[in-house]
């Protein structure tokens, strides 16, 4: 992989079979929320009951479209230069009961997305679980209870057998993180608890859960490989003073490590471990759970990069009666004179990826992995509206440029970076905020039938994948 100037003008070429292409996820994007036999997932519910929580109170209902217009997208996806697309299968629609009778819609209609992205010279990758429990699950406590892992379970096994012969690359869950931060601790989402000691039941069982899926995988014998998607956010200290360093440290345990060395390693970090016992905050392990960690690993992890987080000590002590939260150990640290994503008030900070890239390499055994989400939202799209109808989105095209300059010093380094997929294919609905951040490389007209139209970024990144760098 050589950095030359020479033949096509590529400053950046990278690795021969690179996985250009992006990610969506089933409730993001299929719409058809009622239709063929779906039922209700905790987004539909919660919608149902407080419609104000959402953004101009656009719930899940329709999202994009896709379920009716997948395959006129996966041409765009050809236009755009996909070799590989990450999609999700939703369990409410394909079980809807949860457990029991497999929908048969849904089955001719995975198979349909499946043969069409094959069909088209298109790698499909397929994720378990995308933030959606299906609401009669959340009913008997979610995460927080075996009888939904099991059920899972049977859901993840279903999936392999039904789709394993061509799908290679399965995802037990996408940011298994959030679901625990945004229901369980800090109250963005449904089920909105804010409960420490149940948000680390909801991990361990989800982490019993994917370890169980792997399990199945693996005796099922499919030609393929399993891993898990986490969105890893390196923490940073604010100086190198030790209560700084130790105060990163802390932040990294509770959102990285907590989730990244079970999946791996096959154990929890010791320190994290300590840190919730002396607080009494460690849940519930039943017999069988550690061994089923430790003797199932993943064999690839996805990797998705946003932002990263800068802490500091501590510096007024929680108060005494307050329930405990990963803040009470660390501070929030603003960087003076740090780049700013306006419209989503994230930071942006490129060199990051090189460095979760060093650390997977150097730290988690050079485990393959791939970028399975980068991505900006911006809000007011339309206002880059060029005179011939697309959207000159030129802030995009710099914002991955300047991502993969360090995957690709990454890469010269050893790192084992398969691919890049950039969140997302074309605009799609975004939980509370529906659709006031755009992300696609495709945009997507509300008020027009869903209309695609492709961007200025999605025209360069076919160059992108065609050329295999730029």
């Amino acid at each position: 992989m050589e950095t030359t100037n020479q033949g096509n003008n590529l400053t950046y070429r990278f690795p021969k079979n690179f996985w250009w292409g992006s990610a969506a996820s089933g409730p993001q994007t299929e719409g058809a929320a009622a239709t063929d036999g779906r039922k209700a997932s905790i987004w539909d519910y919660w919608f149902s009951i407080q419609p104000e929580c959402f953004h101009n109170q656009v719930g899940p209902a329709n999202t994009s479209n896709f379920y009716h217009q997948f395959k006129e997208d996966i041409q765009l996806m050809k236009e755009t230069g996909h070799n590989s697309f990450r999609t999700s299968i939703q369990w409410s629609r394909l079980i809807p009961d949860g457990v029991g009778e497999v929908n048969e819609k849904a089955v001719a209609f995975y198979n349909q997305v499946i043969d069409e992205l094959i069909a088209n010279g298109i790698e499909p990758f397929m994720n378990l679980y995308h933030f959606d429990m299906p609401m009669c699950m959340q009913e008997k406590d979610g995460w927080e209870s075996r009888e939904v892992i099991d059920a899972y379970v049977n859901f993840a096994e279903t999936c392999f057998k039904l789709f394993g012969d061509r799908v290679k690359y399965w995802f037990t869950f996408n940011e298994p993180i959030v679901p625990v931060e945004a229901g369980y601790l800090y109250n963005w989402h449904f089920p909105n608890v804010v409960d420490f000691k149940r948000g680390a039941l909801v991990a361990h069982n989800t982490i019993v859960a994917h370890a169980k899926a792997v399990e199945v995988f693996k005796k099922l014998n499919l030609p393929g490989q399993i891993g898990i998607i986490l969105n890893l956010t390196p923490s940073y200290p604010r100086s190198q003073d030790p209560e700084d360093v130790k105060a990163a440290h802390i932040a990294d345990l509770f959102f990285n490590r907590s989730f990244l060395d079970p999946v791996t390693k096959g154990e929890y970090p010791r320190d994290l471990v300590e840190i919730l016992r002396e607080r009494d905050l460690l849940p519930t392990v039943e017999a069988g759970d550690l061994a089923v960690i430790r003797d199932n690993p993943i064999d690839m992890l996805g990797v998705n990069y946003y932002q990263p987080r800068r802490v500091k000590a501590k510096e007024e002590p929680a108060p005494h009666d307050a329930p405990f939260m990963p803040e009470h150990l660390f501070d929030p640290y603003i960087m003076p004179g740090r780049k700013i994503n306006p419209h989503r008030g994230w930071e942006i900070c490129e060199e990051v990826i090189y460095d979760i890239m060093v650390d997977i390499r150097d730290h988690y055994g050079n485990i393959p992995f791939f970028i399975s989400e980068n991505g900006m939202g911006v809000e007011g799209e339309v206002k880059f509206r060029h005179e011939e109808g697309f959207i000159e989105d030129d802030y995009r095209i710099e914002f991955i440029q300047e991502h993969l300059k360090w995957v690709h010093k990454g890469l010269q380094e050893g790192a084992n970076c398969l691919g890049y997929h950039l969140w997302t294919f074309m605009d799609n609905w975004s939980w509370t905020n529906a659709y006031k951040n755009r992300y696609g490389l495709v945009e997507v007209d509300l008020t027009n039938n869903f209309k695609r139209t492709i961007k200025k970024s999605g025209r360069w990144y076919k160059r992108l994948s065609e050329n295999n760098g730029f």
